[in-house]
């Protein structure tokens, strides 16, 4: 019987146990051009915190005891599809749950680039998609370029600091703790800001005395504060998430966001699949980092599916260096 986490109460704050149940999953016989999954790999990220809220946003809430969604990599186990078969392994959005029958149509094979299934959560995946088109296309970075880059030890910052150096960017990272600082430092960042041993104003000031080019922001409040600060003219920022406050209910405040007038800043907003129909060229290039060496992934990996909540909630405690994972 397969088994799907549900989720019975919207969080106030940050999730526990009680808003989340494992429920048996009594899957339908398939329809015509349908497929039957079996999951090897669940993701966790932060934008599902949104979906928790029963407020209208770019993806639909999650329901009251139904099961939840989310990127996933599995195999496929039967088909009445064209073109899918016993034994390809396809991406698709029927996560938080270990088996999934799904229409052919919401279902990707994953393309021979080489790599490992789980990449295709992480650099391969959305994830590197997001880094990809939000610091190339949203914020235009281009050689010699300062860019700063919150979070740049999570999923995709790390991403977001790699693309950048690959592509003739000097780049600053926050991050908190020295392991992980470390870690950003190993990716090729030029400075790190640790914020859990300083204010991140005063480290990004001296990591950038010259000011930024380009901020991706992956956490908002005091980062985005101290990017509006520091930011240089015709600065870009390309909003990616702003994780600091999704377990907050009140608003941050900015005491330089005034400086967007002065700077001329160019601030958007994006989702990653507001460019869909450029994953061929999006493959084509992230390939080309990985095979060169210049692109590397790291995971941090939850074993069962019992502990879907337990690696969630670990994105806001910053328990995972890379990408979040669930192996099943």
């Amino acid at each position: 019987m397969a088994r799907a986490w549900h989720l019975m109460s919207r969080p106030q704050g940050l999730p526990t146990d009680e808003n989340f149940a494992l429920k048996e999953l009594d899957l339908p016989p398939l329809a015509a051009g349908q497929v039957r999954v079996r999951n090897q790999w669940l993701s966790v990220d932060p934008y599902m915190r949104g979906r928790m809220n029963d407020v209208k946003s770019y993806v639909p809430p999650f329901q009251i005891d139904q099961p939840m969604e989310g990127g996933a990599v599995g195999e496929v186990v039967e088909s009445t599809a064209e073109g899918f078969y016993p034994g390809d392994r396809v991406l698709h959005m029927g996560g938080w749950r270990d088996e999934a029958v799904l229409d052919a149509r919401t279902v990707n094979k994953l393309p021979d680039l080489g790599a490992e299934p789980q990449a295709f959560l992480g650099n391969l995946g959305v994830t590197g998609a997001t880094a990809y088109f939000g610091l190339l296309e949203v914020a235009s970075a281009k050689p010699g370029d300062i860019v700063f880059v919150s979070a740049a030890a999570g999923a995709v910052g790390s991403a977001v600091v790699q693309i950048a150096k690959a592509k003739g960017m000097t780049v600053i990272g926050s991050a908190g703790g020295a392991d992980k600082c470390d870690f950003v430092q190993s990716l090729g960042a030029d400075q790190v800001v640790d914020y859990k041993a300083q204010p991140i104003l005063k480290g990004l000031a001296a990591a950038a005395p010259e000011g930024i080019d380009v901020y991706f922001d992956n956490v908002g409040g005091d980062h985005l504060d101290a990017a509006f600060a520091l930011a240089r003219m015709r600065a870009r920022f390309a909003i990616c998430g702003m994780i600091e406050g999704y377990n907050k209910a009140e608003p941050a405040a900015f005491r330089f966001i005034m400086r967007v007038i002065a700077m001329r800043i160019r601030m958007q907003g994006f989702i990653v699949f507001d460019f869909q129909s450029r994953m061929d060229e999006f493959y084509r290039e992230m390939g080309q980092l990985i095979a060169t060496g210049q692109l590397k992934s790291q995971e941090t990996v939850v074993d069962g599916i019992e502990n879907m909540p337990d690696a969630f909630r670990g994105l806001f405690s910053g328990d995972n260096l890379g990408k979040m994972l669930v192996r099943l």
